[in-house]
């Protein structure tokens, strides 16, 4: 990839991001490859447009108040067609305003997201069980 691929990435980011925070789920799906992997910051894994919609729509109908991302840093590998997003999340829950920062590495196919994997920061690990 080129600079350009890196800025097309860096661009793709801001519109993603953008869509979130218009809270235009289908805006945010177009970006989604068909066969698309989301996995949520508590590991669960969800293949598929239809899938990640419905892993999204509880944010997008507003079960957690008005949620913004604030994008703190982007970090692009144009080679591999990565990106790691560093923000932090405004949220308003039991009527009080929250914040949590987190993660999104994303992996792009062309102008769709093929991967996008959430990590957050959180009080207690997550752990599981490593299988022999």
């Amino acid at each position: 990839m080129s600079e350009t691929d890196r800025k097309r990435i860096d661009e793709l980011s801001a519109q993603i991001s953008d869509a979130f925070n218009r809270r235009d789920l289908d805006a945010v799906m177009a970006f989604f490859r068909d066969d698309a992997l989301y996995v949520e910051f508590n590991g669960t894994e969800n293949r598929g447009k239809e899938n990640i919609r419905k892993a999204f729509e509880p944010q997008f109908r507003g079960d957690f108040g008005p949620i913004l991302f604030h994008q703190e840093d982007l970090f692009v590998d144009e080679n591999a067609g990565k990106a790691v997003s560093r923000w932090r999340c405004t949220l308003e829950l039991n009527g009080a305003p929250q914040e949590w920062s987190g993660l999104d590495v994303y992996v792009f196919e062309g102008e769709r997201i093929k991967e996008k994997h959430t990590y957050a920061k959180a009080a207690v690990p997550l752990l599981k069980e490593i299988q022999a």
